[in-house]
């Protein structure tokens, strides 16, 4: 794909100097390392760094233009490719991702929520990826520069990117969407994450829910049906797919134990009935699965391809990831912390039955406001229901 000069000039405040040395670049970086031939050069300022301070560099290696801000330009004199000036570069960044993610027929899957957000992108990525081509979100490069950032990398002819988006502030996941323009959107749920910024469930709900208010008209959403928020979402999208042990979902899922006390996840749904062990802990992964599975089955995937899928699924590092060593065995959850997925990893803990000494080393949980107290006592209390567990906390 090429960014064309009639495209530049659709960037809004955009000004562009020398237009008729410009030639249609066919990539886009923020990062010099990455700079190809042919490339177009964003110099995006953050709060420890300025890209402005990196432009000579970027044309050394290949950019064969730069967009900067308006009161940068004067400093460029000695620059010898094109300059398109605009009024901020984060925001024309997005912009030109937003007309980039125009150019292309691959379908964008978007997903957000308050937890489970990076191991459901990751579980239904390689779900997919047994059948189609797909692009994702590296790590959880899910912000206003990762959400573009990932659009801007996708390699041409894919079918599928799948797309993570996350907030702490109002406005972001609105922000993001806009410019994913998803064909399909999932909300995983809604916490307590953030809610020091986000002040209540009830807003957190309403900041997610932008989400489902850009899907494109032809799209479909896939609601959580055991949220109590999430269920009750209205949305002006034809396609509508309810999820969750709730029994009228569309699609469902419960728990048995086979004769060997092996614990057989069902999930049935879009006429398919769906049998299979599963590798990951505890109850959150399974509702992380069963939403994946709800988009598996919607855009294509057939049984057999889930079913030998999922016997190859593993754990996203620092979440739910399970170490074994001779003589003892650690769960790792320690890439970030908050009231819900401390819950989970509670019942994890606590579903390890054979275990005569449990250890739960736990740190802070952040960004909770008002509320912080109080949830932490919550948590305290729910440890009683763990036996034969020791807790050291680390923290305040």
């Amino acid at each position: 794909m090429k960014l064309t000069l009639e495209d530049i000039f659709n960037i809004p405040t955009a000004v562009i100097y020398e237009p008729d040395k410009y030639k249609s670049v066919t990539s886009v970086s923020i990062d010099t390392r990455s700079i190809k031939k042919n490339s177009l050069f964003v110099a995006i300022k953050g709060k420890n760094f300025d890209g402005h301070n990196y432009i000579n560099e970027a044309v050394r290696k290949g950019a064969s233009a730069i967009v900067a801000q308006y009161k940068k330009v004067n400093e460029l004199d000695n620059i010898k490719v094109p300059i398109i000036a605009v009024r901020n570069t984060q925001t024309a960044y997005g912009e030109i991702a937003k007309i980039w993610r125009n150019k292309f027929s691959t379908k964008v899957i978007s997903i957000t929520g308050s937890n489970g957000k990076t191991t459901t992108k990751e579980i239904l990525s390689h779900l997919l990826e047994s059948k189609f081509k797909v692009h994702k979100t590296v790590a959880n490069n899910n912000n206003q520069i990762g959400v573009p950032l990932t659009i801007l990398s996708a390699p041409q002819n894919i079918d599928f990117i799948v797309l993570e988006h996350g907030t702490n502030h109002f406005g972001e996941i609105e922000y993001t969407a806009k410019i994913a323009q998803p064909d399909y959107a999932l909300i995983t749920n809604i916490g307590n994450s953030h809610i020091q910024y986000l002040e209540s469930k009830e807003k957190i709900f309403v900041e997610k829910s932008e989400l489902f208010k850009n899907v494109k008209e032809n799209g479909t959403v896939f609601i959580n049906n055991d949220d109590q928020l999430l269920k009750s979402t209205k949305s002006t999208v034809a396609s509508k797919v309810t999820f969750g042990f709730t029994k009228n979902s569309d699609v469902t899922c419960k728990i048995n134990v086979d004769k060997k006390g092996n614990e057989i996840i069902i999930i049935d749904g879009f006429g398919k009935k769906i049998e299979t062990s599963f590798p990951l802990l505890g109850i959150a992964n399974v509702k992380n699965y069963l939403s994946a599975v709800a988009i598996s089955l919607k855009v294509g995937l057939t049984k057999s391809d889930i079913i030998k899928s999922t016997k190859t699924l593993t754990a996203v590092k620092g979440r739910l990831q399970k170490k074994d060593y001779n003589q003892f065995t650690i769960i790792d959850d320690t890439y970030n912390a908050n009231p819900e997925s401390v819950e989970s990893a509670f019942e994890v803990v606590k579903n390890f039955q054979n275990r005569s000494n449990k250890i739960l080393v736990l740190g802070d949980m952040f960004e909770l406001g008002a509320s912080t107290v109080e949830l932490h006592k919550n948590l305290a209390k729910n440890i009683n229901r763990i036996p034969n567990v020791k807790v050291y906390t680390i923290g305040k």
